[in-house]
């Protein structure tokens, strides 16, 4: 079955398929719409919204569902984000799942609710305090903003880590048709750590604080450790690599223009591709540098290098030798139009 729906729906589409039994959020420009449907959709099915009466508040409650082994969900913008840090390094901490849906605007500050792609270090470096990472999913269309949620409740219940979908205004305003999912769901078993009130979980514990150094680490390693098993989930994208001369490095929105640009190229006898990771963290790194090597790359994204210094980082983390990076980008939610990147590729190839 096909719906024709904006982004920000899409997301609640792939919440309700994916189990969620329970919505908490606060309405925030350019998110709003997650709420709105939200708050028809979930008591529809028998499932539970409400409306918090902040971002901290929201946070907290899907720490407490959480807690009870509850799939919940949570949306929000910028400044919203940044106030739900603390109880999402607590989330982390206590090894708990849940998802989070920043529709990204631009900042910093209240800055305008147009799109920008300005939380990516605040998204994949873990924003809060401590040692702490969360998975990352980057959609690039409608239909993934469906999918990708649902792929996150998974994974945040397989590893017990928040999980944030990482979008942006112009992904959640947009409005493409979707093919709606099969309904495949299977409520997770978490009898040996959830705390419901049952005499079967009565011995278990959940807790985010440790007064012992050593255990304190003990803790930290543990968490690293999963952290690393947590790639073998990875997930990317290469659009038209395999004889490429150029690739075009993006994610999200700026990864729906790169490919309209490298189609276009393309039909102009330019050898361009593409290099699109979904997964944000873990960072598919090794798929990266098979496709980049002895290439050369231009990165694109709506935000001050954040993304590209990401990749250079994960490029040295593979002892890959490369040349310099080029990069273009917009801030303030100024786009990037595909006849500016277009421009730019053909500078980058001596054209």
């Amino acid at each position: 079955m096909m719906k024709f729906l904006k982004g920000n729906e899409a997301v609640v589409v792939g919440a309700l398929y994916a189990g969620s039994e329970v919505y908490f959020g606060y309405p925030i420009t350019p998110a709003s719409e997650i709420a709105h449907a939200a708050a028809e959709w979930y008591p529809a099915v028998g499932r539970a919204f409400l409306q918090a009466e902040c971002e901290t508040a929201a946070i907290s409650m899907l720490y407490g569902a959480a807690c009870a082994g509850k799939p919940a969900i949570t949306a929000t913008s910028g400044p919203g984000m940044s106030l739900m840090q603390e109880g999402l390094s607590y989330m982390a901490a206590a090894e708990l799942p849940g998802v989070i849906v920043n529709i990204m605007r631009s900042g910093p500050g209240l800055g305008n609710i147009f799109p920008e792609q300005s939380d990516y270090n605040q998204a994949v470096k873990g924003g809060g305090h401590g040692n702490y990472k969360c998975l990352v999913f980057a959609p690039g269309s409608v239909q993934e903003m469906c999918d990708l949620t649902i792929k996150a409740f998974e994974l945040s219940f397989k590893y017990r880590t928040p999980a944030i979908i990482l979008a942006d205004g112009l992904l959640g305003q947009m409005m493409e048709s979707i093919t709606l999912p099969v309904n495949t769901y299977q409520p997770p078993d978490v009898s040996d750590w959830a705390v419901q009130g049952t005499a079967e979980t009565r011995g278990n514990l959940i807790t985010s604080i440790f007064m012992n150094a050593e255990i304190q680490e003990q803790r930290n390693l543990h968490l690293k450790a999963k952290y690393e098993s947590m790639r073998k989930d990875v997930l990317s994208e290469c659009y038209c690599c395999d004889d490429a001369d150029i690739i075009l490095a993006a994610y999200g929105i700026s990864s729906r223009i790169s490919r309209s640009a490298v189609d276009l190229l393309r039909a102009e006898g330019f050898k361009a591709g593409m290099f699109r990771p979904i997964t944000l963290s873990p960072f598919p790194s090794e798929q990266l540098c098979s496709v980049i090597l002895n290439r050369k790359v231009l990165v694109v994204e709506h935000s001050d290098s954040q993304f590209c210094d990401d990749l250079r980082m994960h490029i040295a983390k593979q002892g890959q030798r490369y040349q310099e990076l080029a990069l273009i980008f917009h801030m303030g939610g100024v786009m990037i139009t595909v006849e500016e990147l277009i421009a730019r590729v053909k500078k980058e190839l001596g054209s």
